[in-house]
Parts: structure tokens; sequence; C-alpha cells
């Protein structure tokens, strides 16, 4: 009988058969596993299976509507992640073998990893459990040795059952805050009609919440004058700066108030006056200071610093980090918390070191080398610490040198192989001199600082022990030149510079991702402080995709480097502060759960009481939502500065809608008033300022259906008769008035080009790009042509730079946000102009091998464990009949016929394109083709075609442009 071991992913797999060999015997590699005497090794590819509500409590219509909330289901069923299904189903497969009689969980030492192996478990034995004996391989190192000494000291189940029962409640806590959060909030802001999504969750709404509060901040924040006194001094050794300060200044509540700060001119120019060509006496005091670099990274600190350096987002850095560890092999497993490396791995330091001196880099190697002649890699305690080493530890380069990064890779690899060295390198030491100069009894501070030795800053170049930026104002550390004991020297010159406090800074994805790693310092209970210390909001592998979602929901916005709330975001904080539901936005709720989930690890806190307070939890929130029954929701809102179209009364913003408040502000107005959040989308102040201006904007993306779709569209308000008001309506671009009316269009933007059926100048009007002829003109009020494109097709908005092309060329770009009615899903194409249609079509990009659809794959392929199936393939081929070899041979399709022309050219334009008969399209094109092969486009701009002597004849003129051509040519054609 064989155990079956189950790692968390393919690469641990290998470590441990590789560990194994020499005690258990040569293993043999399959397609999914490997296998040798006594054990079978497989992997998953980390959370294969999840949780969902069974089929009797999953309510599929209706499940946004307070009539089927709360759900709480009894127990939990389990369904395969859909990406993984392939894997899920090889794990499962060896766990129902026959002559394997027991399993082992080596999946990560940490919550997550329990929960990934104890689903798989679960789901292996469906309605019968597996009832095979189950021990716990729990390995914070991975060498060779390490792993062997885990297999000899396996933990029971037993054991294990209170950080499984964690593992799950922590699981199901989430699934059941989160469902009935979000369709109770979703509920509550539909209730008006339509569809507005509201999503919460335990990590996402509070993490909200932090970035929602500083602009809170930024946004009353009122700006104040002070005044700071910078000073030159005179030595006989030359000048050097001062700042005033006061030396009895004593630390005050306003934080904005400090000893270096004036806060009238007055006060500051008669310090400037005191002192102007006075004599100072000096006092200096000299001392040493080092500085340690900066820890190992793990994956928030490494997002945090790659944002700073380089503006990669959180969600790029992970997926450059883990091409560089799963393709490139070049770095560790980058999903971690940890910030140390196990006690067993100096070693492996050692042999990194190595590979790094021999491997050519030449930007590296001789740090390496010079760590390595002088013994800087030893067991250096900040460094090796088994205690701070959790399912996984620092991210660290591997013993593979890569070859073949991309750019981005590249920065991210030396960014962690640099901070990797600098840790054993010595402390960088400094002198730091801090000198007060005292004049008319006033006192003026400068600080320099001298780099003694670089230690670990010479890895980094000469950048990093330059001089602090803005040395000269006098506080920021700079060379200082000597004064002598006793010395006087004299105020060569004095000035008060004025300046205005600033409201804190917005958030960055750097200084987010140090929020939510550190959220538990905003808890004040110091127990709950405590158990999130190690955890903050979410995990290092999950808060970079916390960020997207919020980003995706339209919650935030990332603006450069900003993390920007969105007015939907506001909304939802006046919704849980009104609804009296703030438990869901701050950080104290993941405090509460971690500490009681550590209770549970240690066996002093049972599951079902932990369940029991979060189904009560659950309940509470949609009580709240759904029996609060005021017409709005207390809160902190806007009042317009556009007045109201119909009255110009003041407008004013309430929980739901914009609405008329009269003249005066505060009676019951004229009735005017639309809806804040029409079809799911919540208006930002600037939108309803310009849509009450202009009455009409967009068109704008993040609509959605009452079925949940999204869609784009432009919005209107319009006159309604009956009501005597202004309504806000939907404008899709299907307005044909003008021609129906016959009323006159005058257009004044610059025309796009010729109309491909016409040779008209075709124009921008309304929601579309049409022919000058396809509306009633002044030059001619009866239409004659039909072309027309919309600015917005399946939810695509098309530039007026791709009707350019389109016009010009015949196509646009491809272009990558449609979205079919039928299936939902988005995808590419180009807009072509089809001459035989006589309209816009759709173009698509020919696939590889000029195929409709990329050739299935048939042939080996290699998986993580390397045995390709190649050799199943030979063999089902080979036991196929004679008769399915012989395929029928597929129809020839006819040629598409082309566009038949009449049309004969002048002599002048013959000359050009040659004699016969042609299409106004052919025609074109062959001019263009004439244009290119002759370069007489004007290299200073593309539109002006400069005309050759053939070209002048049928131009008549020195040049003309693009928009000009189709003119042109059409009276050349008979």
């Amino acid at each position: 009988m064989k155990t079956l071991v189950i790692a968390e992913k393919p690469s641990v797999a290998q470590d441990i058969v590789r560990a194994l060999t020499p005690v258990a015997g040569k293993f043999e590699k399959h397609e999914d596993h490997f296998e040798s005497d006594s054990y079978v090794v497989t992997s998953a590819v980390g959370h294969l299976v999840e949780i969902q509500a069974p089929e009797q409590y999953d309510v599929k219509r209706g499940k946004w509507s307070f009539a089927n909330l709360p759900v709480i289901p009894p127990h939990f069923d389990l369904k395969p992640v859909d990406k993984t299904k392939s894997r899920l189903s090889a794990v499962v497969r060896q766990a129902k073998r026959k002559d394997v009689s027991a399993l082992i969980n080596a999946c990560d030492a940490g919550r997550e990893g329990e929960l990934i192996f104890r689903l798989i478990e679960q789901y292996a034995g469906g309605a019968k459990p597996l009832n095979k004996p189950v021990k716990r391989l729990w390995l914070q190192s991975m060498t060779p040795q390490a792993i062997r000494d885990g297999f000899n000291s396996l933990r029971s189940e037993q054991q294990m059952q209170g950080l499984a029962d964690a593992a799950r409640s922590r699981s199901e806590a989430d699934w059941l805050v989160g469902i009935n959060g979000t369709r109770a909030m979703t509920a509550f802001n539909s209730r008006d009609g339509g569809f507005f999504l509201t999503t919460v969750g335990r990590v996402q709404t509070p993490t909200l919440a932090v970035v929602v509060e500083r602009e809170e901040q930024i946004r009353k924040f009122v700006s104040r004058d002070y005044w700071e006194i910078h000073a030159e001094f005179a030595a006989a050794a030359g000048t050097y700066p001062g700042k005033w300060f006061d030396p009895k200044w004593r630390k005050e509540e306003d934080a904005e108030k400090k000893a270096d700060r004036k806060w009238t001119a007055a006060e500051a120019q008669a310090i400037v006056n005191a002192v102007r060509g006075q004599k100072a006496t000096v006092t200096e005091e000299a001392t040493p200071t080092t500085q340690a670099s900066p820890g190992l990274f793990d994956l928030t600190s490494l997002q945090r610093e790659a944002n700073g350096k380089f503006g990669f987002s959180a969600k790029t850095t992970l997926a450059l980090a883990q091409s560089l560890y799963e393709r490139h092999k070049a770095l560790t497993y980058p999903r971690t918390d940890s910030r140390h490396l196990p006690e067993d791995y100096v070693p492996v330091a050692k042999q990194t070191f190595e590979m790094l001196a021999d491997s050519g880099m030449r930007h590296l190697a001789p740090h390496a080398l010079t760590a390595l002649n002088n013994n800087y890699v030893r067991k250096i305690p900040r460094v090796f610490d088994n205690k701070k080493v959790s399912d996984h530890f620092a991210i660290i380069p591997t013993l593979q040198a890569p070859s073949g990064l991309s750019e981005a890779e590249q920065k991210l690899y030396d960014l962690v192989v640099r901070r990797f060295m600098a840790v054993f390198f010595p402390s960088a030491e400094y002198q730091v001199t801090t000198r007060i100069s005292v004049a008319a009894g006033h006192s003026f501070k400068t600080v320099g600082k001298v780099l003694v030795k670089p230690g670990w800053l010479a890895i980094y170049g000469k950048e990093a022990a330059a001089e602090v930026e803005d040395a000269k104002d006098g506080d920021k550390g700079q060379n200082l030149v000597p004064v002598q004991p006793g010395e006087q020297v004299g105020v060569e010159s004095v000035e008060a510079k004025g300046l205005k406090t600033r409201p804190p800074a917005r958030y960055s994805e750097a200084t987010l991702l140090g929020a939510m790693e550190g959220a538990g310092k905003m808890v004040d209970d110091d127990e709950l402080r405590e158990a999130m210390q190690e955890k903050g909001l979410g995990t290092p592998a999950t808060r970079a995709a916390i960020i997207e979602g919020l980003i995706n929901e339209k919650y935030m916005l990332r603006e450069g480097r900003e993390m920007i709330p969105t007015a939907k975001a506001f909304q939802l904080m006046t919704l849980l502060r009104g609804l009296q539901v703030e438990e869901l936005s701050k950080p104290e709720l993941t405090g509460e759960w971690e500490y009681k989930l550590a209770q549970m690890e240690q066996g002093k806190l049972s599951r079902a009481s932990f369940m029991a307070e979060i189904a009560a939890m659950t309940e509470h929130i949609v009580k709240k939502a759904k029996e609060y029954d005021r017409d709005t929701v207390p809160g902190d809102y806007a009042t317009l500065s556009t007045p109201c179209p119909n009255c110009g009364g003041v407008v004013k913003e309430n929980y739901r809608r914009y609405t008329c408040n009269g003249a005066d502000g505060a009676s019951d107005g004229c009735g005017f008033s639309f809806g804040k959040s029409p079809a799911g989308r919540t208006f930002e102040p600037a939108e309803v300022e310009q849509f009450m201006r202009d009455k009409k904007i967009g068109p704008l993306d993040g609509f959605r259906s009452k079925a949940g779709w999204p869609f784009v569209a432009e919005m209107a308000l319009k006159y309604n008769e009956e009501e005597k008001n202004w309504k806000l309506e939907f404008d899709f671009g299907d307005d044909k008035k003008n021609e129906e009316s016959g009323e006159i269009v005058e257009f004044s933007d610059e025309a796009l080009g010729a109309c491909p059926k016409c040779g008209s100048p075709v124009h921008e009007h309304g929601s579309n790009y049409l022919c000058s002829k396809a509306v009633p003109t002044n030059e001619q009020p009866t239409p004659s042509c039909d072309f027309k494109t919309g600015k917005l097709i399946l939810q695509q908005p098309v530039e007026r730079e791709q009707v350019v092309k389109l016009l010009t060329n015949g196509k646009t770009d491809v272009l990558d946000k449609f979205v079919s009615n039928r299936t939902r899903r988005s995808f590419k194409a180009m807009l072509a102009w089809n001459p035989e249609e006589g309209k816009v079509t759709f173009e698509f990009e020919p696939r590889e091998g000029g195929k409709k659809y990329p050739p299935r794959k048939t042939a080996a392929k290699k998986t993580p464990f390397g045995k390709a199936a190649a050799t199943k393939t030979a063999a089902k081929t080979a036991k196929a009949p004679a008769a399915k070899k012989a395929a029928k041979p597929a129809a020839e399709k006819a040629p598409r016929k082309a566009a038949v022309g009449t049309l004969k050219p002048s002599a002048a334009l013959m000359a050009v394109i040659g004699d016969g008969s042609y299409a106004r399209t052919e025609v074109v094109k062959k001019i263009w083709d004439y244009i290119k092969a002759n370069n007489l486009q004007d290299p200073a701009d593309k539109r002006s075609i400069k005309a050759d002597s053939k070209l002048q004849a049928v131009f008549g003129k020195d040049s003309a442009t693009m928009f000009e051509l189709a003119g042109i040519i059409g009276k050349h054609l008979s």
C-alpha cells in the first residue's frame, strides 16, 4: 500500500521527491504525479475547490431581493474552480486509488494551506468520505534535510483540527458576510428601480474606507499661511545655511504647529529684522550614527517598493514576480508575508552569492564577490529566524541565473537581488553634526550628515550616498564648512519664506498597501490590534486583487500614481453609516475575527459558536437594510453651482437624487429632479455640473441593465411637455429627427474624410459620423446619401482618428472593447468599409495558419511533472478504424465576387491609374498607392498631398488634402 502526498504547488512536489529519493528509493515521473514503491506525490495549484450554497439554498431568480435574504445555509457544498478542473481531477484520481491507504497534507504551513487540502479531501470523498488516515507535513524550510526531518515528525489530524476549523470558519464567514452584505446593499440601492450593484466585503470595504476617509480629510482641509525664516551664515571657512526654530517649543495637539513655523508675517519679519547683519555664536554636537539596510522583501513590501520606484501597480508587480518564479525559476515563491529566512538556509544563501558572483551580471557580481571575500554571509538573527517564517519565507533570488528577461522583469529581479545582498553587508556609517547658531537671541539649526563608510549603500551606487535633496534649507543634512571653537559668524542674509499648509497626500498604491498591511495600527483595542499584527487587511497574495477589484467595481480610480475614491465609494460609506452597519467598513471586524480564529486554532473557542456569531451579524446587516424606512440617508451632501434648468432654483444632492430646492435652497422647489445613479452608475460631482450645464453627457460606461449586464450610453436632459419639466433620458444614438423633420444641419467641425459612397465630406453629428449629404443642409435640403456609422458600437467608443483611418485606408485599427449582444463576451475587431454590402462591417484579424479557430493541441504537452501524453495519443490513433482516417473532402467555397466597376477615368486621371473601368473605391485605392509609392504625403502633415506633374493635372493645383481627394476624383469619373 502507498501513501499519497499532496503539495500545494508543483515546485514543492518536485522538492519533496528530490528530498525523499535517497530514503524512499527512485520515483518514476508520470503525467500528473511522481511514484515510488511507497509514495505517490502530486500537487494542487493553489485552491482547486471553493465553497457554495447547497442547491436548495442557492437562489437563482430574485437573489437581489430582500425576500430571499439572509442566505445562511446549514452547511456548504463544494464546486471545482473552473480554471483548474483538470488538475483537481488528477489529484482526486490519485486519492481514490485502491492502493493508496493514507494521505499526507504537504500544503503550505498555514491556514490557507490547511483549507486547500481539507476541501480537496472532502471533494474527493463526495457523499462518502474517503476514510483514509491523514498526517500533516509542516515545513518552514525547503532544504532536503528539512523536508526529511518533517517526514520524520508528521503531525496527527487531531493536532491540526483547530487550524482546520479556523480555516473553514474564515472561508465560510467571508462568504456569508460578502454574499449577504452585497445582496442587501444592492437590494436597498435598487429599490427605486434599475439595478445598482453595491459590493461589500470584510477586506475590500475597510480598504475602501481608508481611501474615502483620506479623501474626506483632503476635501475638508483648510490651508493656513505660515512662515519659515532661513539665514545664510558666513564663517572664515565659507558659508552655511540655517533655519530658525524655537528651542522652547513643545509638541501640541495641532499637528501643523511645529518648532520652525511662525503664523503671522509680522512675527517672522520681526525675527528677520532682529538678526539681519548681526553676529552669531555657534555650538555644535557631532555624533556617529549607523543605518542598517531594510529587511528582505515579502510581497507587500516588494509591491510598495516597485510602485514607488517604477510606478508598477501591485497587480503588475505580482505578475512579474510570478513570472520570475514560475517561468524563469529566478525568484523564490512570491506570495509570502514573511521577511525572514529559515535558520538552516545559511548554506543556500552562500550558494546564491556564489551564483551571483559567477553570473556575469556586471552590476551585481562585484558586490557578491565582496560579500564572499569578506565573509559577510553568516547567520544574522535579523535575517534568519524560524519564528518569523510562516507558510513561506522571504522573496530571494534562487540558484538559477536568469536570461531573456523583459525590461520590467529585469528591474524587479535587480530590486530583489540588491535587497538580498544588502541585508548581509555592514551598516552605512555617518557622522551627523547638529549646529546651533544664535544671533540676537534667535536660534538657527543646521544639520550636517557625512557618509563615512557606505556599507550596504555601495550596492545601490552613488545616488544612494548622495547629499539629501534641498540641503540648502539647513535642516536636511549636508557637508558643513568647519567653524573654529569660539568663532563668531556673520548673518550674511536672512529672509522670511511665506508657505501654506498642505492637505494629507492621496494614497498611492504603495502607501495603500502599507495601510492595508498595518491596518492593526488603526484598531484601538490592544488584543484586536495584536491579533491583526501579522495579518492586516487581506494577505500579501490577495491585496493586489482587492485593489484591482475596487477599481473594476468603479469604487476607485487610478490617476497616475494616485488612488481616488469615486462618488459611488462615498455613497457606500454614507449608506453604511446611515444604516448603522459601520462594522463592515472598520478594520476592527478583521481584528475581531483574527483574534477569535487564533483562539479556535488553540482550542479555546468552538467553530460552532464562532459561526453562530457570524450568522447573527449577517442577520443584523440584512435586517438594518430591510427595515430602513426613511426617504433619504443622512450624509454630507453637495449643493450644485449650476441652477435648475426649469426655474433657476438651487439644486441639492440627497442620498438618491439631485433635486430642485427652490430659489432659497430650502423649499420644495419646482419638482425638477433626477437620480444620482441611473442604471447603477453614480454621477461624479463634475459630471453632474457638466450634465446640468450642457443638458447632455457621454458616452459613459459602467451602466447596468435590469438583468445586470453592463452597457455604455449617452444621457440627455429633455423637456417633457406633459409634465412641463426636464427629464433624464438615455440616448443610444437612434435619433433621426433631422432626416424626419427636415431641420437644416450646419456642420462646424472639420471634415474627417470623404464618404466612401458618394465622395462628400463626412462629419461628426450627434451620436454618429455621417455623410454631409445624409442630412438636410443649406447646400442640399433633400438627403441623397445614407452613409452613417455610430460613435458607439457594441459598447466600443469609436474615436475621430479611427474614423479618419476608416475613410482613408478602408479600415480602423483593431479595437478591443466590443461586447456581443448575444453572448455578452468582449471581442476584438476592425471596422471596415464593405463596398459589396455598402456599409461598415467587422473585420477580424487572421488567426494562426489562416484558420478561423486556433489549432487544437493534440501533440505532447509538458505538464509541471514533465511526462507528455504523446504515447496515449499515438495509441488512440492506431486503434481508430481505417474508415475514419479518410476524411470527407470539404466543398470548396466559391471565391467572393469583387465589386464591378463601370466608371471611366478622364485622360488626366488615366495617366495616373491606367485605362479601364473602375469602381469609385478602386480608384481611391489606386490613387493612394500612387501617392505612397512616390512619397507625395507632406512629412510635416500627412493629411496634405504634394502634387507631382501627373497629379497637378488631376488636382488643378499644387497640393490637396486627403479630405478633398474623393471630391476631386469624382470630377474625373464618368
